[in-house]
């Protein structure tokens, strides 16, 4: 089958399996997969209609608990950044604009992180350990805990990751990146 461009945007690949409507699919991870792997395999959609029945926790439903992202470079990855310090936010956004990753929200504690996540549905949360209201350890619990996807979500800190224990292994962030060594390449790394 052939995919039509839509609201004019060229499609570049084609799929073997017939149509299907969402409705008809869901449930059917890996055709869907196979179909768009070629082009991207991270499209919001896919995201959206994909819910294999293996990603069940804790009664959520996820489409995957440790996914890559999308390495076409026409795919903007959308990015938050949780920090108090407005400086860093300044310098973290230069920095990951620079390396083709779309900042969708910079906000300054706990709370206004939980509300831009939710409006968002970003790839990438960047998120500052020690915020004003709370951890990010505790704003990673609670965003585990959410219905939906859960974004990749990197911690950041000043400190070294040891002065932190065995927290960051056991968060559900992909990884830690201390502030002054931020860069696109290693953003990427992390959640790749």
């Amino acid at each position: 089958m052939s995919v039509t461009p839509v609201n004019g945007v060229g499609s570049r690949f084609q799929a073997g399996a017939a149509a299907k409507s969402h409705v008809e699919v869901e449930g059917e991870a890996s055709t869907i997969v196979e179909a768009l792997q070629a082009h991207c395999e991270n499209y919001k959609m896919l995201r959206t209609y994909v819910r294999p029945a293996s990603s069940r926790k804790g009664g959520v439903l996820r489409t995957t608990t440790k996914r890559a992202l999308c390495h076409d470079p026409l795919v903007a990855h959308t990015v938050v950044i949780v920090d108090d310090h407005p400086s860093f936010r300044a310098s973290a956004r230069a920095i990951l604009e620079a390396s083709a990753f779309e900042i969708v929200a910079e906000v300054s504690d706990g709370a206004a992180a939980l509300a831009a996540v939710a409006e968002h549905c970003p790839d990438v949360v960047l998120l500052d350990v020690q915020l004003p209201d709370m951890t990010g350890f505790e704003i990673c619990n609670l965003l585990d805990e959410e219905a939906g996807r859960l974004p990749a979500i990197v911690l950041t800190s000043s400190r070294d990751q040891a002065d932190y224990g065995d927290l960051v292994e056991s968060s559900c962030a992909r990884g830690f990146l201390p502030k002054a060594e931020l860069s696109g390449e290693a953003l990427a790394a992390l959640v790749a």
